[in-house]
């Protein structure tokens, strides 16, 4: 058999064309390939820090649909209630000194723990140094952090300087919000990841700072993790454009309880610039910093205003101590109704001779002021049916 060819003008000039088109499209999909190699890989702001979310509801192919039960009516199908152990409550408990150390040493006989002013009877009690579990949470917009500009290097400082004063043994996540929050690395005791993670802190992107959705969304994250943990916050304390209000924030951050240790950027800058300020910008401020301490005060964590550089090491080694040498104590509560209410914590040292408040002094048995850094509350579990 023969095959003939036939040529002709119109034939060539289509064929000329469909080359064309497939060297194109091997071209676009060869620059594609490069591109994506050369920006590596990109870590979705949905990948979680330790609390996987839900994925999105799909419908079930038939195989894996439900089988329709033999019971017809409800008044056939059997009841049945599933109820939970008695509720344990944990509680961290820190004391420092008027110079911010750690006091060591304080025989457990020494903590009474109320709920809602009713004293609680602690079950067990440990004490010691002990790995933490840190997620480094980051302001980075443009608002305040344009590139070059003096907040963007303080931020730089105080995140890389935290990062190295960590013990090996310790993890660490890093999250960054401007209007969203995107997680740069995830928890990990491998100082590599994270510094890559850092490293990807040099453009700011949008001039929105989403403050309490983002301390939300991380405290919510973070909530079920074990141990020893914090969130450790470097910003200005200014929230932007978030979808939670404040007393919303605040009542949700109660809930989940992770302690927040707040370090305020831009003190020194506010202080120079305090006589040229207009009077909303000051108020604006001033709201910063308030809601700082508000939200480490009620979590059981600390709130920083560093105006130097050399600020910065006191308060690493501040948070290390309020950490990692924490007393923890766990009890039963009294009341062990599951209604889903708030639960008010207090902590207190007493003299268990007379009740009263203990004195503590020191080798030269000279007393201390002493402060007592514990979270303030929990929310109650609801009942399960």
């Amino acid at each position: 058999m023969r095959l003939r060819l036939w040529y002709s003008p119109g034939n060539a000039m289509r064929t000329s064309r469909l080359a064309v088109l497939l060297a194109a499209g091997c071209a676009a999909v060869f620059v594609a390939a490069f591109v994506f190699a050369q920006e590596g890989p990109q870590t979705p702001s949905s990948d979680t820090v330790a609390k996987p979310r839900k994925p999105a509801d799909t419908e079930a192919p038939p195989e894996q649909q439900t089988i329709p039960s033999e019971y017809h009516k409800k008044d056939e199908v059997p009841e049945a209630t599933f109820r939970s152990n008695a509720t344990t409550v944990s509680v961290d408990v820190a004391v420092l000194d008027n110079k911010g150390r750690f006091i060591p040493n304080i025989p457990a006989d020494r903590f009474r723990i109320l709920e809602d002013n009713v004293p609680q009877k602690i079950e067990t009690n440990a004490k010691g140094e002990a790995p933490m579990t840190v997620c480094l949470l980051i302001e980075f917009s443009a608002k305040y952090q344009w590139y070059g500009s003096q907040t963007w290097y303080q931020t730089l400082t105080a995140a890389y300087g935290f990062a190295q004063s960590l013990k090996k043994e310790d993890y660490i996540a890093i999250i960054a919000y401007d209007m969203r929050t995107e997680i740069l690395s995830d928890f990990s005791t491998d100082r590599m990841k994270t510094y890559e993670g850092l490293q990807r802190l040099r453009i700011p992107g949008f001039s929105e700072a989403n403050l309490y959705d983002a301390l939300v969304d991380t405290e919510e994250r973070m909530e079920n993790i074990e141990g020893r943990k914090a969130i450790v916050l470097l910003s200005s304390g200014v929230d932007t454009f978030s979808k939670l209000t404040f007393d919303k924030a605040r009542k949700r951050i109660q809930e989940a309880g992770v302690p927040i240790f707040a370090i305020s950027l831009m003190q020194a800058l506010r202080i120079m610039a305090e006589g040229r300020m207009s009077g909303p910008q000051d108020l604006t401020f001033l709201q910063a910093d308030n809601q700082m301490k508000t939200f480490a005060k009620e979590t059981g964590g600390q709130s920083y205003f560093p105006r130097f550089y050399g600020e910065f090491p006191g308060i690493y080694q501040s948070i290390s101590e309020a950490l990692r040498n924490e007393y923890t104590f766990t009890y039963h509560p009294t009341n062990q109704a599951r209604d889903g209410s708030f639960r008010r914590i207090k902590v207190e040292l007493v003299n268990p001779a007379n009740n009263e408040p203990l004195r503590v002094v020191d080798e030269k048995q000279k007393p201390i002021k002493y402060q007592i850094i514990a979270k303030q509350g929990y929310k109650a579990p609801r009942e399960v049916e």
